[in-house]
């Protein structure tokens, strides 16, 4: 692989690491591959004029809202929001507790400067295990606030109770503003971002059942979340965990976190990843390697994995027939970095504004990756200006704002979205919307999901998802389903039980403490936090108190901006965090450069969106998309 560029250099504004040392002022061997935070400029925001700006901005917000005023005001504001969340809510439970054991970092080479590496190292030079596999989850508040929870607030109130009284879906409420192709892609995104892995079978959460309750065993089982591996055994502090998969945007969902992983996807020839014959996912016969048995899979997430399989060995072929010299390795790493890229910029301009489809925020996430310059400009003039206000991030200087990168634990709370998720499809054929099937989420989960795919044209797949809607993210609106999953190896679960445990367990805060601590207010009663008497009396009832209401349970209950698929709590997460994935990653940032993409690469990016990608693989879907801004609003029916 080719190494045309010379290594950057000032990239990340970082000082070198110190080691650390133990009581004598000797190195500390167990603590030698902990890594210490980067240090941005220390004059960053800190202004008189910025401070004045900030406090007058979260002023504004508390008593109007952003969402209240004109565009204008409201994008001041949220500038304002994420400058203080930027300051107060980036937090490394690594300062804390020491990192112990961790697998050594490869050895660079030439091609970590021009390409992602497999596990994630190496995206920032200077700190290369930043965000890689088995990374921690930092946090986004403060890490006295995340200390291991008690046994009584683990279990009160009881996670089953709260899953069938306040989470149970009685009647299905769709999510009218979208369509069921934005529920699968969440999970691929999240496939690509986070996970916590299987849990730990050998520490389980028993929960007692009230009287009526016809789960299949008394106690409820949950296993707890695996523990960090490189947590010193005695060490005290705040609650740590890893990141089974890079904490990078990098297509690891399509192309591993490991080198075995990524050995066993790719063809070895003209850079391409396997696909069989007639276009679709192969699935190994080893049950071990087999992604259909893990928990998770399901029909919508196979056929966005193999979309961009697709979409990456078209890449491939326009780069073999420019860059006729380049072996399989260079047209591989080229690609990747082109699949990548393209899948941060559709989830960045087309999925978030979909899901939170403000005036103000479909402007601010655009003015994310184009500036407030516009696309227009972009494309015909590329960067105006260095800053990312003006310009946008992709090319802009990386930045970590003070903090080691990471993605959090209140990231991953927010993230739980499961009532996007219906119980019931409609298959109909792209070609005059012809009814095929009404199955069920059971059909479409797990191994079921190969006869799917092999019974059904993809095309036939995504016309359906693209015309249908997904569920409202509120409360009693969770999948039947998922409240007694059957898990591919026979276990099972009530996810939605599951998800109370995990945000309990992780020392993520009760809703109204986790409002308080993004610089919001917090509910006073219950009926503040909802307009439905009936649920208030039932959350009541539950909770007794309003400061103890699960995060879950607040982000699904509280009142919604306009156009909000989901709460303006968890929107705060994503002001902070969404920026912050591009800010960090070099090749979103430094080296989002055609020595590194190629000119041909960043034109692709550039030219490109979901609804392209879909119409380069499935032209029979043109008559759907016709009308279509956004691939993730509804589509028009045939």
């Amino acid at each position: 692989m080719s190494t045309e560029i010379s290594e950057p250099t000032g990239t990340s504004r970082t000082t070198e690491p110190s080691p650390r040392v133990d009581a004598d002022g000797h190195p500390d061997k167990k603590a030698v591959s902990a890594v210490p935070p980067p240090v941005p400029g220390a004059d960053y925001r800190q202004t008189w004029f910025w401070r004045t700006y900030d406090t007058i901005a979260q002023l504004v917000d508390r008593r109007v809202g952003w969402d209240k005023l004109p565009l204008p005001g409201g994008l001041a504001v949220l500038i304002g929001v994420r400058n203080i969340l930027r300051q107060k809510n980036l937090h490394d439970p690594s300062t804390v507790v020491p990192i112990v054991n961790a697998p050594p970092v490869p050895q660079r080479t030439p091609e970590h400067l021009i390409a992602r590496s497999v596990d994630g190292t190496y995206n920032d030079l200077d700190h290369p295990d930043m965000g890689r596999a088995g990374a921690r989850f930092g946090r986004n508040i403060p890490l006295d606030k995340v200390l291991p929870v008690t046994p009584e607030q683990l279990m009160e109130p009881s996670p089953r109770e709260v899953s069938r009284r306040l989470l149970t879906r009685t009647t299905f409420r769709p999510a009218g503003t979208v369509n069921t192709l934005a529920a699968s892609w969440l999970q691929f995104m999240i496939h690509d971002w986070f996970t916590h892995g299987e849990g730990d079978t050998s520490r389980l959460v028993d929960i007692p059942l009230k009287p009526g309750d016809t789960w299949w065993e008394n106690p409820m089982r949950i296993p707890r979340i695996k523990q960090d591996p490189t947590r010193p055994s005695e060490a005290d502090g705040p609650i740590t965990t890893v990141n089974g998969v890079t904490h990078w945007w990098d297509g690891s969902s399509i192309y591993g976190s490991s080198l075995e992983e990524q050995n066993r996807v790719r063809t070895g020839e003209g850079g391409k990843v396997r696909l069989t014959a007639d276009g679709h996912l192969p699935f190994p016969d080893d049950p071990a390697l087999d992604p259909t048995m893990k928990p998770g899979w399901w029909t919508g997430l196979g056929m966005l994995m193999t979309l961009f399989i697709r979409e990456h060995n078209a890449i491939c072929d326009r780069f073999a027939s420019e860059y006729p010299d380049w072996d399989d390795e260079e047209l591989f790493q080229r690609s990747r970095l082109v699949v990548s890229a393209l899948l941060a910029k559709i989830h960045t301009v087309e999925w978030t504004p979909a899901i939170i489809s403000h005036p103000t925020t479909v402007f601010a996430l655009r003015a994310n990756w184009f500036g407030v310059a516009g696309e227009r400009i972009a494309r015909a003039f590329g960067r105006i200006s260095p800053s990312e206000l003006i310009s946008g991030i992709p090319g802009a200087e990386t930045e970590h704002y003070g903090v080691p990168f990471s993605l959090t634990e209140e990231f991953t709370a927010v993230y739980r979205m499961h009532p996007l998720l219906p119980d019931d499809f409609d298959f109909r054929a792209a070609d005059g919307d012809t009814p095929l099937a009404q199955p069920d989420f059971r059909e479409l989960a797990g191994p079921n999901s190969k006869e799917i795919l092999a019974k059904y044209a993809l095309g036939d797949l995504f016309y359906s998802f693209g015309t249908t809607h997904p569920g409202a993210i509120v409360l009693r609106n969770y999948p039947k389903f998922l409240q007694e999953y059957v898990r591919p190896d026979g276990k099972k679960i009530d996810v939605a039980s599951t998800d109370i445990v995990r945000n309990r367990e992780l020392g993520v805060p009760r809703y109204c403490e986790f409002r308080r601590l993004l610089h919001l207010k917090a509910p006073r009663s219950f009926a503040e936090l909802t307009d439905d008497a009936g649920l208030a009396a039932d959350m009541e009832d539950l909770y007794g108190d309003i400061e103890n209401v699960d995060l879950m349970v607040g982000l699904f209950a509280e009142k919604r901006p306009t156009g909000f698929a989901f709460s303006d709590t968890a929107f705060r997460i994503f002001i902070l965090m969404a920026s912050r994935r591009l800010n960090s990653d070099r090749f979103f940032t430094k080296d989002f450069r055609p020595e590194v993409y190629s000119p041909t690469g960043l034109n692709w990016i550039r030219d490109n969106d979901m609804r392209t990608v879909l119409l380069r693989h499935f032209p029979e879907l043109r008559p759907a998309l016709r009308r279509s801004d956004n691939a993730f609003a509804p589509w028009t029916r045939v």
